[in-house]
């Protein structure tokens, strides 16, 4: 389950770090980042983050 985010960050770094060179973004990211910010919000309280994560790689992975 952590593998997948993993791969994820490992695909898409140079747009990540591209954010925090030149402050610039595109949609995929900005819509990733709204879909993860909504599922956070459902799941307020978790207590076991490693479900969290496994939820969250399984939904948009």
């Amino acid at each position: 389950m952590r593998q997948n985010l993993l791969n994820t960050i490992t695909v898409n770094y140079q747009s990540i770090l591209n954010y925090f060179d030149n402050r610039s973004t595109n949609a995929s990211a900005d819509s990733f980042n709204a879909k993860v910010k909504a599922f956070r919000s459902q799941f307020r309280g978790v207590r076991k983050v490693d479900f969290f994560l496994f939820r969250l790689s399984n939904l948009f992975a």
